[in-house]
């Protein structure tokens, strides 16, 4: 790696972990709580019940103690693929939607082992990459203002009466918007930093997995520091410490050597694409399973909750009860309180399934739904090296963009003629997928019940959600409310939710508010473009 190397700090703790694990351990076959002071006096004790435990498979004692690292100079691509592919964690990032990128951020591999002409190959795409980016902001801005000032008309004219102080925050709040198109070109080599808050059971976890892919050089260098950092808190860590996986091992390396893919086929990446592509049928996000009767099953499982037979609550008054934010009071509630209610756990038994196609930027967003889970793809095996694929953002589509577009479009070519260079030049995928653009799609099926999936749609149907996620969201609520229409009737954005419930204000964002009142409307009249 010849960019700045991965800087991992650990900022927050548990003291002791491992004497912690062994006391709630210990406190299963008590008769009162056994505590850290009660493991220290008995080392031998501790250690033994320490590995045997570990052995046995008992884990739950190591998701107590949790650990909270800053992460800087980290890949973009090796936290969608790694880091933040999994349930168990907790991150704050960077986001590019707000922040502008700043040029020189962004991991550059050390390829002088396949030619020593590569490397400075590599730098001049990147800062092309970053060039375009800023042209795109720079073009984009026209169409932006008009958009903007078509939402937001008295604004307008405000900003004719020159009170310049309230003109820049709108200014700002435009070039959010701009940036948060220019940044599909960015490659998936750019660096974030963050906070990430993870248990000692997640850090084993990455300790013995983190040479697989995508990202493993990249991995190993994070985890590494991780590992070394709660060691020298507490070194008896290493008693359950597993030998990391070798890259050959890994459970997706067996799986590809045992499907046949050693690297790079393109007439099997051509018809998976094409197989995917065309299951979609021009969609976002495509509905391919989900609860048979699912109204049926919701109600009887609200029944048993509170006790009641049909003849007592129907299944139409049970859906109601559950979905209706007029009912329901904690639908209008941030706090997400569904989980912790005996009757609300009925939307647990309704399961949907969904393909989705959506670029790496919005990916990376869609995936903190920890509770939506996808089986998202080894990157690579779905990119034919020379053959431009990428997600087109919809304001790329008014006419007054043409000029964008086409720089866009341009771009896009360029990064896969780019990547073909590399590829051909025999760049192993782990070191030319980084050039891959944030509009690259990703192709992957998602599943999750319906009171996750509620959380979801409800969260991302709101107006300020990430474009592209939020027309995959219209997708999925469409297409579950054409087979189970009553499930679906109040299923709308915050605001909707709240002016349902009478909670006021009806919009919970202050002054991020869209600029449209979302809550008079039919969902089948939503549509927006910024």
């Amino acid at each position: 790696m010849r960019s700045e190397p991965p800087k991992v700090t650990l900022t927050k703790w548990f003291s002791s972990p491992m004497d912690n694990a062994v006391a709630t351990a210990r406190t299963c076959y008590s008769s009162r709580v056994v505590t850290d002071v009660d493991v220290k006096a008995n080392p031998a004790l501790r250690d033994r019940i320490a590995r045997s435990t570990f052995k046995a498979g008992h884990h739950t004692t190591l998701q107590h103690a949790h650990f909270q690292f800053t992460m800087e100079h980290v890949s973009r691509q090796a936290l969608w693929s790694f880091f933040h592919a999994h349930p168990f964690y907790n991150s704050e990032q960077v986001s590019q939607r707000y922040v502008e990128v700043k040029a020189g951020r962004v991991l550059k591999p050390d390829l002088s082992p396949w030619g020593p002409a590569l490397n400075a190959r590599w730098d001049a795409v990147v800062e092309r990459q970053m060039r375009v980016y800023h042209e795109l902001i720079e073009l984009l801005s026209p169409t932006v203002e008009r958009l903007y000032f078509a939402t937001f008309p008295a604004r307008y004219r405000d900003r004719a009466k020159g009170e310049g102080d309230v003109d820049k925050r709108w200014q700002g709040s435009m070039q959010k918007r701009a940036q948060e198109v220019a940044r599909y070109v960015l490659p998936i080599a750019t660096h974030a930093h963050l906070y990430h808050t993870i248990s000692a059971l997640t850090l084993l976890r990455y300790h013995r997995m983190a040479s697989t892919h995508d990202c493993p050089s990249e991995q190993r260098l994070v985890v590494e520091q991780m590992v070394q950092a709660v060691l020298a808190l507490d070194p008896d860590v290493a008693l359950v410490l597993e030998p990391p996986l070798e890259e050959g091992a890994t459970p997706d390396a067996r799986a590809l050597a045992a499907v046949g893919r050693r690297g790079v086929d393109v007439a099997m990446t051509r018809a998976l694409i094409q197989e995917f592509d065309a299951a979609l049928e021009h969609r976002t996000s495509k509905l391919v399973s989900m609860t048979e009767q699912p109204e049926r099953v919701l109600a009887r499982a609200v029944r048993e909750a509170l006790g009641v037979p049909r003849s007592r609550l129907s299944d139409e008054a049970a859906v109601r009860l559950l979905l209706d934010p007029a009912d329901n009071g904690a639908l209008g509630n941030s706090l997400d309180l569904l989980t912790l209610g005996k009757a609300s756990r009925a939307l647990e038994l309704v399961q949907l399934t969904f393909q989705r196609k959506i670029s790496h930027a919005a990916d990376s967003q869609a995936q903190r739904h920890r509770m939506t889970p996808g089986a998202r793809p080894i990157l690579w095996t779905q990119v034919v090296p020379g053959e431009a694929d990428f997600v087109l953002p919809v304001i790329l589509e008014e006419p007054d963009a043409e000029r964008a577009r086409h720089v866009y479009e341009n771009e896009m070519r360029d990064i896969a003629l780019d990547v073909a260079h590399f590829h051909d030049a025999g760049v192993a995928p782990e070191a030319w997928q980084y050039l891959l653009p944030n509009a690259v799609p990703v192709r992957y099926t998602e599943t999750g019940s319906l009171l996750d999936q509620h959380h979801k749609w409800t969260t991302r149907l709101c107006f300020n959600a990430q474009e592209e996620i939020w027309r995959a969201t219209r997708d999925e609520v469409e297409q579950v409310a054409q087979r189970a229409p009553a499930l679906m009737e109040h299923v709308l954005p915050p605001c909707g939710q709240r002016c349902r419930g009478r909670v006021t204000p009806y919009c919970p964002e202050g002054d991020r508010f869209c600029g449209q009142a979302v809550w008079q409307q039919a969902r089948s009249a939503y549509l927006r473009v910024l």
